[in-house]
């Protein structure tokens, strides 16, 4: 049985630091540690999230190398201010939720030191329902970013996905979506996260 369950959120950017910047100054603390993506010729930056999830600032690395083909989160079409515009789900079988959900794209494996994940991309890079459809990730580490980065007093406690077809999307997940916190809402399509620091709750979106 195929289940899906929340791995993390990304910022996107026109530049990493436009990226960090929208999550530091919203959230008001300091990202940690990344790095690059060669294959698809991107960088990022993460935060570590309760309950074992992690915050992904993500752009386009000018600094890489050509790519093959499209990047993902559909970043070769990114524009305009920072924002949060992805959400990952991690699955225990890719193929299995490839095969599920083959909207979801193609198997693509890939590594930075030592972690080793694979993850299904569109051949266009572009997710389905305008980005919004959850992006699939299968770790083959023991201990994933979202274990490996302390979260502190930092919690996710809400995801809304905002979409004129949200009602159809969440009929599409539902057979596999195993993720509470995670809200679907009709309306402008966009996403909206809760996160709660201390006895102060902030919205990122």
């Amino acid at each position: 049985m195929v289940k899906l369950t929340l791995d993390h959120i990304a910022v996107l950017g026109e530049t990493l630091a436009e990226a960090i910047a929208h999550v530091e100054h919203t959230l008001g603390r300091t990202m940690g540690g990344g790095g690059a993506h060669p294959r698809f010729g991107t960088h990022n930056q993460l935060m570590g999230l309760n309950p074992a999830l992690y915050l992904e600032a993500i752009a386009i690395d000018p600094s890489g190398p050509p790519v093959e083909g499209a990047r993902w989160f559909g970043l070769d079409h990114f524009t305009g201010p920072a924002r949060l515009d992805k959400w990952v789900c991690t699955v225990d079988d890719i193929d299995a939720a490839i095969a599920a959900l083959p909207m979801a794209g193609r198997a693509v494996h890939l590594t930075r030191g030592g972690l080793s994940w694979t993850m299904a991309v569109p051949e266009d890079g572009l997710l389905p329902f305008d980005g919004l459809f959850p992006a699939l990730i299968q770790w083959h580490v023991p201990v994933p970013p979202g274990k490996s980065l302390a979260g502190d007093d930092v919690a996710l406690t809400g995801l809304e996905v905002r979409h004129p077809r949200a009602d159809e999307l969440k009929a599409l997940l539902a057979p596999y979506l195993d993720a509470p916190m995670v809200s679907f809402t009709n309306g402008t399509a966009g996403l909206r996260a809760e996160i709660r620091e201390l006895d102060r709750v902030t919205v990122l979106s």
